[in-house]
């Protein structure tokens, strides 16, 4: 009895999507006997080939898929006419233009900018605008490579080839993090920071080269922190040399700047403030009337990560990018309560911000991100069924991208589709816009940022709780 218990355990662990309930198992493979060989010889690759060339489906797969593209030639048509732009419940002001991230890993900074910049919208009652994406990177950098010198110091007495100091190397300053804000008129884009991976290459470099001579030094002190203050000062200053000359000074986070638009009825204004102020007055009475209620400031980031208990707060280990701030912090809920609370903000004319693994499943050209779209089992005769927990255990999956939902289509009181704003510019999607089926939310969706008062009361309490921290090299810390 306990043999059968287990195998039927195994059995509702192997997820395949495309049979709904996930409960429902999938079909049983029977294998033939063979003796077990540890190598694979050419007489066996060749009895394969010939068995696989005996079959004219096989023949004709490999006359399309050996001389195209394997996305064009499976795509269901069927996903694509009913993953279309037309949605029940839609913000009333989306945010104009649409932004472009270029050849950078900004993801998450447009993500985040195109959220706040509809609250700026409304506060000011401007037709189009656009964030300094720009002025974010550049201290998120700078802030980043010194929390990263930081750690290297604290964690001197960790075997360099483990794996802790290893996942540190391995991305001294990847994306992720909050700064102050300025229009980005005045600190626009440079080339760097639109093709950024020669700048990131070089600091990337230079800071683990310091890493190695902080901890040589450090092995020759009683007191890293204390001894080598001013070989760390000459560090820091010389990955600010980099960074200033490469995106351009930008404006001193407390000194005026001087911020000059028209307005959608095409009146002049001129606002002086300081990037701080800026930042800070979206939390004032007029900004979180004008956004329907929500102050920017006080959202807070649902995760669904089934491979933990649901209500529970996660963090990651060294997971940050200031020194002294509070750490990254997820709510763990199930995909219910993410999707309810996301429809509310919309309802509520709110855009909403969220994470998510966007190459599975998806095409840029069309701007579809389906669970459907993709028919590998009718081109190669194999089925993908790993669940969500297990592509994360595996590492098949993680947060890759971030985006935004400006609307969703309701049937039944059931979301079907979602309506995604991405930061690829006008040329991917539909004018830069995509569509994402709910069964792709379900799969592939991992994070969304929300107003605490779109959800239940049991869900604002989790984040009294103590943490349950996670691995510095887990899937989880991906995108945050």
């Amino acid at each position: 009895m306990e043999v059968q218990e287990n195998k039927l355990s195994l059995d509702r662990d192997y997820v395949y999507i495309k049979d709904r309930p996930c409960d429902k198992m999938p079909p049983r493979v029977e294998h033939d006997f063979q003796p077990y060989s540890s190598t694979v010889s050419i007489s066996t690759a060749e009895q394969w080939e010939k068995e696989l060339m005996q079959d004219p489906k096989n023949r004709l797969a490999l006359s399309a898929l050996s001389a195209n593209n394997a996305l064009s030639i499976l795509k269901q048509r069927s996903a694509v006419i009913s993953d279309i732009q037309n949605f029940n419940v839609k913000i009333d002001l989306e945010g104009a233009p649409v932004t472009n991230q270029r050849s950078s890993g900004r993801c998450w900074l447009f993500a985040a900018t195109n959220v706040f910049r509809v609250a700026i919208m409304k506060r000011y009652n401007l037709k189009e605008f656009e964030l300094s994406q720009a002025y974010l990177f550049y201290w998120d950098k700078l802030e980043k490579a010194n929390y990263f010198l930081e750690q290297i110091l604290d964690t001197v007495e960790e075997d360099l080839e483990g794996r802790l100091i290893q996942t540190l190397l391995a991305s001294p300053v990847g994306d992720g993090g909050q700064w102050d804000m300025v229009p980005q008129s005045l600190y626009p884009d440079s080339y760097n920071a639109q093709n950024s991976s020669t700048m990131s290459s070089l600091i990337t470099t230079k800071l683990r080269e310091d890493a190695l001579e902080l901890r040589r030094l450090a092995s020759l002190s009683s007191d890293p922190k204390q001894s080598l203050g001013a070989v760390k000062e000459k560090m820091m200053r010389e990955i600010h040399r980099i960074l200033t000359i490469m995106l351009g000074p930008p404006p001193h986070p407390e000194k005026d700047i001087t911020w000059e638009y028209y307005d959608k009825e095409d009146k002049f204004h001129s606002l002086t403030t300081t990037p701080l102020n800026f930042a800070t007055e979206l939390s004032s009475k007029a900004s979180v009337k004008a956004n329907s209620g929500t102050n920017i400031h006080k959202l807070f980031s649902l995760v669904n990560d089934p491979r933990n208990k649901y209500g529970q707060l996660l963090s990651v280990d060294r997971l940050g990018n200031v020194v002294g701030t509070r750490p990254v912090r997820y709510v763990n809920v199930d995909m219910t309560t993410m999707k309810k609370a996301c429809v509310s903000m919309l309802r509520a004319n709110i855009p909403v911000f969220f994470g998510s693994d966007v190459g599975k499943f998806s095409d840029s050209y069309s701007g579809i991100m389906d669970t459907d779209l993709v028919d590998y089992e009718l081109g190669f005769n194999i089925r993908l069924g790993l669940s969500k927990a297990q592509r994360l255990m595996t590492h098949e999956s993680a947060m890759t991208h971030a985006m935004v939902l400006t609307a969703v289509h309701i049937v039944n009181d059931q979301p079907t589709r979602w309506r995604v704003q991405n930061s690829w510019g006008e040329a991917a999607g539909s004018k830069g816009w995509f569509v994402m089926s709910d069964g792709w939310m379900d799969e592939f969706v991992y994070q969304a940022v929300v107003d605490p008062r779109f959800v239940d009361k049991a869900v604002q309490d989790v984040l009294k709780q103590q943490p349950k921290i996670l691995e510095p090299w887990d899937p989880m810390g991906a995108l945050a």
